[in-house]
């Protein structure tokens, strides 16, 4: 069951703070956040790292700190520049979201990033995470971080029946973090604690001989670490068959901007939309595109099928090559879409689900002749 935080010894508090702050000092990765005490550089490796794994982030962070080396050059910067340097990372949100919170750095706080819980948390996608985040790391404040490995080191150490993935069990989770945190050194300890959970604590291959807390772990001296971390269970994934069609007039093709905000926003794509039970998928690929843009094609060829996962639902595309045979494209302003040649698209921000058939487009492109419009 949970245990208060009354329950735990402060002898036994001391012990794991020592040993994990040693086994930290001795065995954490050389990564490239970890070479910096610039509070600006720190905030965009806590944002890219939120939902997405290190490896993944060590490129972005290190390309998109080539283009926009301070927190100066990100507020100037434009909303496309923005999310073309992210693009491939996902949940662009995270992008709009750190442009935004750098205009207001640099507009509201002289381009210094604030030092106080309050008002780091005003800044748009800075939440309690990334605001205790930052300010241990950065500033060397007394406040504990809890994310997904934090969670399964202490439901693991303490035996907490608090689920992971529930909003409820939260509150748990930080209360026993913030009674574990060593002051004296926070961004250290919160980092050991992520990292434990990353190479050592992991979901379903724990390395018990290897873990410098296995003598105060709950889970592992009653032999039930496989229990642990507790988890709702949750509803299927559902899954959405796509039309999206590659609308060739003359030697370019049409993309749509999406809006700005919501899924995916401000990114540009192929046009298209779900189809509808029944329906075959080139002629919702026709219908969506004619409802979308006012614009008549006809399908004149497929090109490719993907699959493509986001969080809460999963897509399978139909890929289809198009004729433009009527009509004026009306959007959202002028700027919602472009007619582009093949070469021009690696010049905007695509989401990775289009990117999956760029290698197709490519080479049906070189060996289909193109329906002119």
């Amino acid at each position: 069951m949970d245990n208060s935080v009354e329950e735990i010894p402060r002898q036994d508090i001391s012990r794991i703070q020592k040993k994990l702050l040693k086994w930290y000092e001795e065995n954490k990765r050389d990564l490239p956040w970890r070479q910096t005490s610039d509070p600006y550089r720190i905030l965009v490796s806590e944002v890219m790292l939120q939902q997405t794994q290190v490896k993944t982030v060590i490129p972005y962070y290190q390309k998109f700190l080539g283009r926009f080396p301070s927190v100066g050059h990100l507020a100037a910067a434009t909303s496309q520049d923005v999310l073309k340097a992210w693009e491939g990372l996902g949940y662009y949100a995270r992008a709009r979201n750190l442009h935004r919170a750098a205009r207001m750095i640099m507009s509201d706080h002289g381009g210094c990033l604030p030092e106080n819980d309050k008002s780091i948390q005003r800044l748009p996608g800075v939440g309690p995470y990334i605001a205790a985040a930052v300010l241990s790391i950065a500033f060397g404040q007394a406040r504990a971080v809890v994310d997904g490995n934090v969670k399964r080191v202490l439901s693991r150490l303490f035996c907490m029946d608090s689920p992971v993935n529930a909003t409820f069990g939260h509150k748990h989770f930080q209360a026993m973090a913030s009674t574990l945190l060593e002051e004296s050194r926070p961004g250290d300890f919160n980092q050991a604690m992520m990292e434990l959970g990353a190479l050592i604590c992991k979901p379903d291959t724990p390395e018990c001989s290897r873990c410098p807390l296995c003598g105060s772990c709950r889970a592992h001296r009653t032999g039930m670490v496989g229990g642990y971390p507790v988890r709702e269970k949750r509803r299927g994934v559902p899954v959405h068959h796509v039309a999206v069609g590659v609308v060739w007039r003359g030697d370019r093709v049409l993309i749509t901007r999406r809006k700005a905000e919501g899924l995916l926003g401000g990114l540009w794509e192929f046009p298209g939309g779900k189809v509808n039970d029944r329906e075959a998928a080139e002629a919702a690929c026709i219908r969506e595109i004619k409802e979308e843009t006012n614009i008549v094609v006809e399908v004149t060829g497929r090109i490719s099928r993907v699959k493509h996962a986001y969080t809460h639902f999963k897509i399978d595309m139909d890929v289809f090559c198009c004729r433009y045979l009527s009509g004026k494209v009306r959007l959202a302003g002028p700027t919602a879409h472009r007619w582009i040649t093949l070469e021009e698209i690696e010049n905007y921000p695509f989401p990775k689900a289009n990117h999956k058939f760029f290698k197709a487009l490519y080479e049906y492109a070189a060996i289909s002749p193109m329906p002119h419009g």
